[in-house]
């Protein structure tokens, strides 16, 4: 076998990323070697190859599903937003400048091009398939000319193309016909067909329709996926909560002590891997939320202040927040309270920096004796290492370098009575590290929680990917699909219609 497909979506969050990854997954239990891909991304949740290369989680997630080790190939271009009209451009996972939207879009995005599409042939050169990811939507036709992650990449690579809908936000059928239909003849000569996300309730009063959308525009659907509750798979844009309600969702099972442990998660600004407390959520009797407010910080037993794109931005926030104030509170009380990234940074006593905010030195919340000075060259590692007795593995990614000039040593960084503080992402998925640090936060809280004595994040995780594959093996028409990806675009698929302007 050797081909490939592009999953495409009406909108951003339409479910490219998990339907990408649960083909992925599929696919390798069939014994086919596949390899995920997304020529462009953009996102602040990011993830360090083996090779210490910067990538998309949500790539390295996809590369988890199909059972491969991630690489630099599989997102070769990856933007980091700083603001809301630019970004950091990470090139074959090294950081190669900042640019403007209007710079990027302007003619550099083409000049990434040719490389984008020899790391996909690379891929294709060496798995069965390469089942590639595109980004918002195809149909962004102020964007078209210089697309090299939608049908740009699609056309130049003669990939069929899979459109997701996510049904659940209504309009799905509307969707489906204008995204088309905004295509020009050449582009839509390689949309296949549809696919239906987060379907509630029976599928025949659905198929009506489906039947009408096939004869409006030739095109089938190749499945609907019902909607999947419990899914905590590493997204790219932003949080699937509301910072005033719910909770990430984690697993159902009650605690195992007799109390649960309530953490908080500084919402600050440019938030980045804030997957990092997905690890937290997947503790029975761990209740994980985002929160905005002094006075949501009161009745937490830990609060982590996250990774950021923004260090003095986000410091700057805590203090108009009166966050600050409240996390200061709770050093002087000893109460629990971990950053990391640049949530450990903030804590610390004193920024310079020249390279990310151009602010120069700016004092920092004093909680920590930290001092931090950013450089131009960026940390990407994977280190491993041991703490609280336990055998701990991250990775970092970061400009600043932390000067540690006291407290107790915790992994990179350091502790002083119940407040911590490092630059490794990733640290609480390694099990026993964690149960560690939620007894040293349970005992600092004075709560009787205990942490489950079994709960394995990476097998978890792998639940969750084969949830995935499940979905696509029992609600897609698979045969359909393998011979999509095998055989490349159907032949005499129609023009709809005014096509692009």
């Amino acid at each position: 076998m050797s081909g490939g497909l592009l999953v495409a979506g009406t909108t951003s969050d339409a479910g490219k990323s998990v339907v990408t990854a649960g083909i992925c997954r599929w696919l390798v239990r069939r014994g086919v070697k596949v390899a995920p891909f997304k020529g462009q991304n953009m996102s602040l949740n990011s993830f360090v190859t083996r090779e210490g290369a910067e990538i998309g989680r949500a790539q390295a997630m996809q590369a988890q599903a199909a059972r491969v080790e991630p690489t630099a190939l599989m997102n070769p271009v990856l933007l980091k937003p700083g603001s809301d009209r630019s970004s950091q451009v990470v090139l074959m996972g090294k950081p190669v400048g900042e640019l403007s939207a209007r710079g990027y879009h302007g003619g550099r995005q083409r000049e990434l091009f040719e490389p984008v599409l020899a790391c996909l042939e690379e891929l294709r050169g060496t798995y069965d398939a390469v089942i590639c990811e595109g980004a918002g939507s195809p149909a962004e036709i102020n964007l078209r000319r210089t697309d090299i992650v939608n049908m740009g990449i699609a056309r130049a690579a003669r990939l069929p193309v899979l459109v997701v809908g996510d049904i659940d936000r209504g309009g799905v059928f509307a969707q489906f016909f204008g995204t088309t239909a905004l295509l020009s003849p050449e582009d839509q000569s390689l949309v296949a067909g549809y696919l239906v996300n987060k379907f509630r309730g029976d599928v025949t009063l659905l198929e009506p329709g489906l039947d009408m959308l096939l004869g409006l525009t030739g095109r089938r659907t190749f499945g609907v996926l019902p909607y999947a509750h419990g899914l905590g798979i590493d997204e790219e844009d932003g949080l699937r909560v509301s910072l005033r309600g719910t909770v990430r969702e984690s697993v159902v099972a009650p605690p195992v002590g007799e109390d649960v442990l309530r953490v908080a998660v500084c919402a600050v600004p440019l938030m980045s891997n804030f997957t990092d407390v997905d690890a937290l959520a997947a503790e029975p009797g761990v209740v994980v939320r985002f929160v905005d407010r002094p006075e949501e910080l009161v009745d937490a037993d830990l609060v982590v202040v996250p990774g950021t794109r923004g260090t003095v931005k986000a410091l700057a926030w805590l203090r108009e927040r009166g966050l600050a104030d409240a996390l200061a509170r709770r050093a002087a009380e000893g109460r629990p309270v971990l950053g990391v990234c640049g949530g450990f940074q903030v804590l610390g006593e004193h920024i310079e920096d020249e390279v990310e905010s151009k602010a120069g030195a700016v004092d920092g919340l004093g909680l920590l004796p930290v001092r931090v000075r950013f450089a131009a060259e960026k940390t990407l590692a994977r280190p491993a290492g041991e703490a609280l007795g336990e055998r701990v593995e991250g990775y970092e990614i970061h400009h600043g370098v932390a000067e540690v000039l006291g407290g107790e040593a915790f992994l990179d960084g350091c502790r002083v009575g119940a407040v911590w503080g490092t630059h490794w992402h990733g640290s609480l998925e390694s099990d026993g590290f964690r149960r560690a640090f939620l007894r040293e936060v349970a005992a600092a809280a004075g709560r009787r929680f205990v942490p489950a004595p079994d709960t394995s994040f990476g097998e978890l995780r792998e639940e969750q990917l084969d949830r995935l594959g499940d979905l696509i093996e029992e609600h897609a028409d698979t045969d359909a699909l393998l011979r999509l990806i095998e055989n490349g675009p159907p032949s005499g698929l129609p023009f709809i219609p005014p096509g692009a302007p």
